[in-house]
C-alpha cells in the first residue's frame, strides 16, 4: 500500500497487503504491530522520511528518524525493509535522493522506494528499489 494510512483502518492494511511504503508516525507503528500479532502475519515496511522538512507533509524527520527506526524494530518487531520519500517539488531532487540513499546504507536496509514518474531515472541513480510511476502508466489525474 502506498499512501496515508489512517490508524482507524490498519485492521484491513494487514490481511490485503504485504507492503506498506507509508509508515510516518508512532501511533501508527503501535497500531500495525498490535495488529500483525493479532493475525498472526508480517508485512514490509518503509519508513516514510520528511527528507525536506516541509510542514505541510507527513514523514519522520531526519533527526528523529534513529530513535523511530530503533523503536520500530526492538521494542516493535516490525519488519523494516527501506526508506521512503516524497522530495520537495524543486529542481534539485538529486540533493535529497543523495540523503536518501547514504541514510539507508547508515541503516543497513535493501529497499529505498524514491521516484516517480517526473523523476524516477534520477531516483535509480541513487539506488531506488521501488518507483512509483502511477502517472506514466495510468496517466494524470483529472
Amino acid at each position: 500500500m502506498i499512501g496515508k494510512l489512517q490508524t482507524n483502518k490498519v485492521k484491513f492494511l494487514i490481511p490485503l497487503f504485504d507492503y506498506l511504503h507509508s509508515l510516518d508516525n508512532l501511533k501508527l507503528a503501535q497500531k500495525i504491530a498490535k495488529q500483525e500479532e493479532n493475525k498472526r502475519k508480517k508485512i514490509k515496511i518503509f519508513i516514510q522520511v520528511n527528507i525536506g522538512n516541509e510542514e505541510q507533509k507527513i514523514g519522520v524527520s531526519v533527526d528523529y528518524l534513529k530513535e523511530f527506526y530503533s523503536i520500530c524494530t526492538k521494542d516493535l518487531k516490525l519488519n523494516i525493509i527501506g526508506l521512503m520519500c516524497l522530495p520537495p517539488n524543486d529542481l534539485n531532487t538529486k540533493v535529497y535522493f543523495s540523503k536518501m540513499q547514504k541514510l539507508t546504507k547508515e541503516f543497513n536496509l535493501k529497499e529505498l522506494s524514491l521516484g516517480m514518474s517526473n523523476d524516477y531515472l534520477e531516483a535509480v541513480e541513487y539506488g531506488s528499489t521501488f518507483l512509483r510511476v502511477g502517472s506514466k502508466i495510468f496517466g494524470q489525474r483529472i
